[in-house]
């Protein structure tokens, strides 16, 4: 019996589950590193695809919030020795924080004209953190000595461990975003990006509903900060520059929207390349090129999100429609 394109996704998903459990056993520590990296992109183009896959919200700054909770972490850890995990859900409010003030005057800008602004978030936040503002964030030098998290006194030092602690917050995304992609909001934010004009006309409240993806998708990428500080155990502002955000930016539009596909993505953009460094200058070609081409024959993306119900009722009835124009 052939198989449902649900039952299809589920089958993968159990798949690369279990890929990536047992993967850590066959790698050296280099590549768990690498793992680790992808990871941590995985995580944050989940929480980007809320605010860009889901709503259709041009957001380019993403890398700002990710700033503010790394930087939240490494002040509290070490100027006021918090463990790790306990800065983790203020690091996450720090940058919901700032989201909501930051957003709540250009959320209802458009398209390029909101991806321009964004651009400035980041840039801002950057030149902030460069002069040492409020004498805190240790100017272009950035934070040294950040401490390592534990749990009930396991102490999480060596790359596997952060492998299974930053792969464990992506299946736990993933779980939370489906089940946010199928509750209220989310079937607001699938209106609001396919027509926001058309779904304000039915009374949802559009502003407002990109506000709460916006600040919901900077909360869960401030906490991700909290994780990349503790990795790193030192921090500087050239780690959140631009060209961050666009990997992000590029990772959730080559997804096609989709948790599944954000996974997928993420691996393509940060492995795929690490894979290929053999091939010194011409590696970055042969990338590019595969992405060009990706973009020609999936202009939707690798695993777009599948449709809900109702999407297939009217696309089945404006084919009804188109048939009978055509009679």
């Amino acid at each position: 019996m052939k198989l449902g394109s649900k039952n299809l996704r589920l089958a993968a998903s159990a798949l690369l589950g279990l890929l990536i459990a047992v993967l850590p056993l066959f790698l050296n520590s280099y590549w768990t590193d690498v793992c680790v990296s992808i990871g941590l992109y995985a995580l944050l183009a989940l929480s980007l695809n809320l605010i860009l896959g889901q709503a259709g919200i041009f957001h380019m700054g993403h890398a700002a919030f990710y700033a503010i909770g790394a930087y939240t972490t490494a002040i509290l850890n070490t100027m006021f020795s918090w463990p790790i995990f306990w800065t983790m859900p203020l690091a996450g409010l720090m940058a919901g924080l700032v989201a909501l003030v930051v957003a709540r005057p250009i959320i209802h800008l458009r398209g390029d004209y909101l991806a321009i602004v964004t651009i400035g978030i980041v840039e801002i936040v950057r030149i902030a953190l460069v002069n040492d503002i409020f004498g805190i964030t240790g100017g272009s030098n950035g934070i040294f000595g950040i401490g390592r998290p534990s749990i009930a006194g396991f102490r999480i030092a060596k790359s596997i461990h952060f492998y299974y602690l930053v792969w464990g917050m992506c299946g736990i995304s993933v779980l939370l975003f489906h089940f946010l992609w199928h509750s209220r909001l989310g079937r607001a934010l699938n209106y609001i990006k396919a027509d926001d004009v058309a779904a304000e006309g039915c009374g949802v409240d559009v502003a407002y509903y990109k506000l709460v993806a916006f600040v919901l998708g900077a909360f869960w990428a401030g906490m991700v900060g909290t994780v990349y500080a503790a990795k790193m155990m030192t921090i500087a502002p050239a780690s959140f520059n631009f060209m961050e955000s666009v990997i992000i930016f590029a990772v959730v539009i080559l997804s096609g929207g989709s948790q599944l596909g954000v996974l997928v993505s993420a691996f393509l953009f940060i492995g795929l390349p690490e894979i290929m460094r053999s091939l010194t200058e011409s590696r970055m070609l042969f990338f590019g090129l595969a992405m060009m081409l990706m973009m020609v024959w999936r202009p939707q993306g690798l695993l777009p999100p599948l449709a809900r119900s109702y999407e297939k009722i009217v696309s089945s009835l404006s084919k009804e429609a188109e048939t009978k124009g055509e009679k």
